[in-house]
């Protein structure tokens, strides 16, 4: 019987000579010219049609501005997400579903404080049915009584469920640090305002609210972009209604402050978030922040996650990154982490924030760092869906294919003096404000001796 030994990792990475040595970093790739056009039709909407054949299929992202400051609007907007594709004047929900199957197509839907988007994807050739689906869902959707108060009482059950997770607690207590009473924070309705609200409330806000001033529509995919915009005048032209969609009123700048403390009594675990002010794409500076991002936590093999996952074991995983909302931006950070290391692992998450200022990143950190923001935006382009979903985050800020093109230029200009700089300016411990959600009764005593931790209701709000 032959057995088989296994080689541990140190001894794949050497050989006879000594350590195998490590390919060097290839030459940048610049990104792919994208042929389109980007134009606002008469009502308003604005349409983003770029030609990408690699598969003959078509993808399709239409973002509807849809902010609303009533007390149910969020609960309302939920459901009318959730039923907008069960029905209209001329289809019913089998019909269709029926319709996207034979175009081998699909339509999914969702909302969030900024924006209603709808999703879709279908055989090339058969671009105008799937318009002919979007124009109907947009101009007829019917919102039945019977699919709304089905809907409604399967999203309350749902929302019940989520608000017991750890994940959807800290996302919650962090909003509600970082911007209060905002718009913003109503992420997720209360399962009792979704149980409250009813077909009317969704029909009217349907026709107040879906409207196509200052919507976007990306189409990418095996179409002409002259053709892609003929058909969505032709089939879309019905979609015409005075007023524009409503945006979310601007982000207040985040202020720095204490971490709070967020009690979960009885929780073997522990959720750390931080947050910062950044800046949004537009800035001149973003680059360079970028990459400082990725070298303290945006990757795997950042400073972050060598420090508390892969040196000290405090937690699976570490991530920091970005949220962009309107012409705002923040850094966030997150780790999850056992309750009795969480006082240490955020003194090393703040001890890696200041680490990074003050012994910024090497030339061959950001050399790494630098490869991996281009790979992956190249990567994440590939696709005809994964390129639909980027143009449709970056036309929500006014951006579009050009931003997209020219970035990869905008990272190999960055020089290691800059992330150094962006390192300073942002990532300074004292610019986080944030949250620990766990065991107060368990965290308390350390993350107290830690300082700049207060429980909940302390400081403000």
């Amino acid at each position: 019987m032959t057995t088989t030994s296994h080689r541990s990792a140190e001894e794949i990475g050497r050989t006879p000579q000594g350590p195998r040595e490590v390919p060097p970093l290839a030459t940048l790739r610049p990104a792919a010219d994208l042929s389109h056009v980007d134009t606002v039709l008469a009502g308003g909407l604005r349409v983003l049609a770029v030609h990408k054949p690699a598969v003959p299929m078509v993808e399709v992202r239409l973002s509807i501005p849809f902010a609303g400051d009533d007390p149910l609007h969020a609960a309302t907007a939920e459901v009318l997400a959730e039923t907008l594709l069960t029905g209209t004047r001329r289809r019913d929900r089998v019909g269709i579903d029926t319709d996207l199957a034979l175009i081998g197509g699909d339509v999914g839907t969702m909302v969030n404080p900024e924006h209603l988007t709808i999703s879709g994807s279908a055989l090339a050739e058969k671009l105008p049915q799937l318009l002919d689906v979007l124009a109907d869902v947009l101009t007829e959707a019917s919102y039945s009584d019977g699919e709304v108060n089905r809907e409604a009482d399967r999203i309350s059950e749902r929302l019940a469920v989520a608000r017991t997770q750890p994940r959807v607690i800290a996302r919650e207590a962090l909003q509600r640090r970082r911007y209060g009473t905002h718009p913003y924070t109503r992420e997720m309705p209360l399962a009792e305002d979704v149980a409250a609200v009813v077909p009317e409330a969704v029909r009217s806000l349907h026709v107040a609210a879906v409207l196509p001033g200052g919507s976007t529509l990306v189409v990418v995919g095996d179409v002409a972009p002259d053709v892609v915009l003929s058909e969505v005048e032709r089939v879309l032209g019905g979609w015409a209604r005075e007023g524009r969609a409503r945006t979310l009123p601007e982000l207040p700048d985040l202020d720095p402050a204490d971490v709070v403390l967020v009690d979960r009594p009885g929780a073997v675990q522990s959720q750390i978030r931080l947050s910062a002010q950044a800046v949004p794409r537009t800035d001149p500076r973003y680059p360079a922040l970028q990459l400082a991002n990725l070298a303290y936590g945006g990757y795997f093999s950042s400073r972050l996650v060598e420090n508390i996952r892969e040196d000290k074991g405090y937690t699976y995983g570490a991530h920091s990154g970005f949220e962009f909302t309107g012409d705002k931006a923040t850094l966030q950070v997150d780790a999850d982490t056992a309750s009795d290391v969480t006082a240490a692992a955020l003194l090393e998450t703040r001890y890696e924030l200041s680490r990074l200022g003050l012994v910024p990143p090497t030339d061959d950190e950001v050399d790494s760092v630098r490869q991996y923001a281009v790979g992956t935006l190249l990567i994440a382009s590939s696709s005809q869906a994964g390129l639909a979903s980027q143009l449709a985050a970056l036309c929500a800020v006014g951006l579009g294919v050009e931003w997209l093109v020219e970035h990869p230029r905008r990272l190999a200009a960055v020089t290691t003096e800059d992330v150094a700089q962006a390192a300073l300016d942002f990532f300074a411990p004292h610019r986080f404000t944030g949250v620990v959600v766990g065991d107060a009764e368990l965290l308390a005593p350390k993350l107290t001796a830690l300082g700049g931790v207060v429980p909940e209701g302390a400081g403000r709000p």
